[in-house]
């Protein structure tokens, strides 16, 4: 989700809604201390130190009593007052928490501290916020719930307890993020998963390190076959490296020392260091540099799907979202400074190709370039400037929307993210894209040009399909767990509706089988109503029924996914068909 402008209308409804918050809390517990108060990207917060807690019973009559303050129009009004006046009426209404923040900031160096009043209530604050209350459309929020928060984030303080709410400027508005949170709550791929078995985390292996149950697994080899056909076709060259290395190539690199927060500590072999590797990246360029090179070898595209091994915080790994052990869908590409313009657009155009595939149609891309006059950014300006006009021809050359961002590049070149919006509305970053302007003079990657002389190669990084973990975790969300027939973990179950029919079930499957499709029979006790509802529930997207007019004619009774319809068919047409789906990875 976009983060609101500070100067914007929403903004201001949501700190001006927190503010009234506060009030409405103010008049149910009048010695409630108080916290801070901001706008959130969904709505706003307070916190409160309070002699008796909340309950989720009294956000009602709190929501009831900030729309009458609404209604009552009252007015925001700012004043700007020295230290030594504001702290003398905190301290006359025992606001021992602003006090303190109040006489930090003065230590700071601040002189003057701005007020916003409305009514009778009063709060210290630098805005902005609305006029009037007026300007709040009564059904544009609600309150949402009760947290525990420590005051100022640490866990020295005080424990206060946080109100959520939620503020979007109409109540149409509201209404959609709520039913889009729900959905999304519904689609989590973490609630899925304790349905449908993709992956486990277990405490045994280490945090962030998911073990691949079956299910999974066919999602990351199906994936891992797609890349590896689109890039075959593409020209890429398939290479592979091992999962650690010595310390002296990441001191090349340079990720050594700026990056070792990230990565795991080292272990000691024979005296020297080795680490698990965090990136693919210096171990390509190994692999560039193994063979003399010449202008007629280029553009050189090497690609692995290589594991690597980052060392994220315990607080901040989710599921697969975030983990700790990552395969990328990883290529570098080598070619001299004439093809890297067309280079960058295949790329652009194999993304477009897999978001086609997958049914996404609100993307753009995002280029990152650097700040201007920053020098935390390597190489010269020259150089730099020059693959930003590459970058820039790239992009509107292949007509995909995109926008600038000054200060975000990373430290050896411009980047580009594709954006993706996934199904309930969320932005989301789906792959990075990069164009290297140190990697290939740290390593002293070089080509024979049409001269004979040694010339450096221009070097893209690209990963349409980013991690396994993370593409993974979106695409459960994407689909719901109802997977098109060539993704799906099972792609047809056989459902005999009486057991004399098994064996003509099993022969199908074997036949099916035979072709490498997952196929499995639903041979048990239950009733074929329940066969039915179990088939939904797995959401396996084909359903074959198998009964007497089936088994005499040769035929099934193909029920689809999210179909109520059904149609019986000769098995050997229906095998044609779903041949067919499952080459052509499309469902019609």
């Amino acid at each position: 989700m976009k983060k609101v402008d500070h100067n914007s209308h929403l903004f201001k409804i949501r700190h001006s809604l927190a503010h009234v918050l506060a009030q409405s809390v103010l008049e149910i517990r009048p010695h409630a201390k108080l916290g801070f108060g901001p706008p959130t990207e969904t709505g706003f917060y307070y916190d409160f130190d309070l002699e008796e807690a909340l309950t989720p019973e009294d956000l009602k009559d709190i929501e009831k009593k900030m729309k009458r303050i609404i209604k009552s129009n009252q007015k925001f009004e700012r004043e700007d007052l020295p230290f030594e006046t504001i702290a003398e009426r905190l301290e006359k209404e025992d606001q021992s928490y602003k006090i303190e923040y109040a006489s930090d900031l003065k230590d700071k160096g601040e002189t003057s501290f701005s007020i916003y009043s409305n009514g009778p209530f009063w709060d210290m604050c630098e805005g902005p916020h609305v006029e009037s209350t007026r300007e709040i459309k009564l059904d544009s929020f609600t309150l949402d719930s009760l947290a525990g928060a420590y005051w100022r984030g640490s866990e020295e303080n005080n424990m206060l307890q946080r109100v959520y709410g939620l503020a979007f400027e109409t109540g149409d508005e509201l209404r959609e993020f709520i039913k889009n949170r729900k959905l999304a709550m519904e689609r989590d791929h973490r609630k899925l998963n304790s349905q449908q078995q993709y992956f486990v985390i277990s405490e045994e292996v280490g945090k962030g390190l998911p073990l691949w149950l079956p299910n999974g697994t066919v999602l990351r080899e199906e994936l891992e076959k797609l890349a590896k056909e689109k890039e075959f076709q593409a020209g890429y060259q398939r290479v592979a490296t091992p999962h650690i290395t010595k310390e002296n190539l990441y001191l090349t690199s340079g990720h050594l020392p700026y990056y070792s927060d990230g990565m795991f500590p080292p272990m000691d072999v024979d005296g020297e260091k080795f680490y698990l590797k965090p990136m693919n990246c210096p171990h390509h360029h190994m692999i560039y540099k193994a063979v003399p090179r010449s202008y007629r070898d280029l553009p050189l595209r090497l690609a692995e799907y290589g594991t690597c091994y980052r060392y994220e915080q315990s607080g901040e790994l989710a599921g697969l979202l975030r983990v700790r052990g990552l395969t990328m869908n990883d290529a570098h590409i080598y070619c001299t400074p004439e093809q890297v313009k067309d280079e960058f657009i295949r790329v652009i155009q194999l993304h477009l190709d897999y978001y086609q595939m997958f049914g996404l149609k609100d993307y753009w891309m995002r280029l990152s370039l650097p700040e201007e006059d920053d020098e935390k950014y390597v190489g010269e300006s020259e150089v730099w400037q020059k693959a930003e006009k590459i970058m820039t021809e790239a992009m509107e050359e292949a007509g995909v929307p995109y926008e600038s961002v000054r200060g975000e590049a990373a430290f050896y070149g411009p980047k580009i993210d594709f954006q993706i919006v996934n199904v309930v509305g969320r932005e989301e970053s789906a792959s990075t894209n990069q164009l290297d302007l140190i990697m290939p003079g740290r390593f002293d990657l070089t080509y024979i040009g049409p001269d004979n002389e040694h010339h450096r190669p221009m070097l893209l990084h690209r990963a349409p399909l980013g991690t396994h973990e993370r593409f993974c975790a979106f695409l459960i969300e994407h689909y719901g767990g109802a997977f098109p027939t060539w993704l799906a973990p099972v792609q047809v179950r056989l459902l005999p509706v009486a057991s004399a029919f098994n064996e003509y079930a099993f022969r199908l499957k074997d036949e099916l089988s035979s072709e490498f499709v997952r196929v499995e029979v639903d041979d048990s006790s239950d009733s074929f109503g329940k066969k039915i509802r179990n088939g939904a529930t797995s959401k396996i997207p084909n359903l074959l029924i198998i009964g007497e007019k089936e088994q005499s004619d040769q035929s099934v009774t193909w029920k689809q996914y999210g179909s109520r319809e059904q149609q019986t068919l000769g098995f050997e047409s229906f095998r044609k068909v779903l041949l067919e789906k499952i080459k052509n990875r499309r469902e019609s």
